[in-house]
């Protein structure tokens, strides 16, 4: 996660570099939303996953009929 919050804000860095002089707000804020809301569902995909391996883990495994 640390790799791909890094280049978020890269992405943001270069959104906001991009943009026009008098522009910056309209010309990169899209762009840095759609950023943010990808980020946002890898992060929390991420959770979920961590939350069902650690759920698997702690279950004893099933045994055999």
């Amino acid at each position: 996660m640390r790799g791909r919050f890094e280049a978020l804000l890269g992405g943001v860095a270069d959104a906001v570099n991009d943009a026009p002089v008098g522009r910056i707000i309209n010309a990169s804020e899209e762009k840095v939303r759609d950023l943010f809301a990808e980020f946002r569902q890898v992060a929390y995909e991420a959770a979920l996953q961590a939350r069902v391996d650690a759920a698997e883990a702690a279950s004893p495994p099933s045994q055999g009929p």
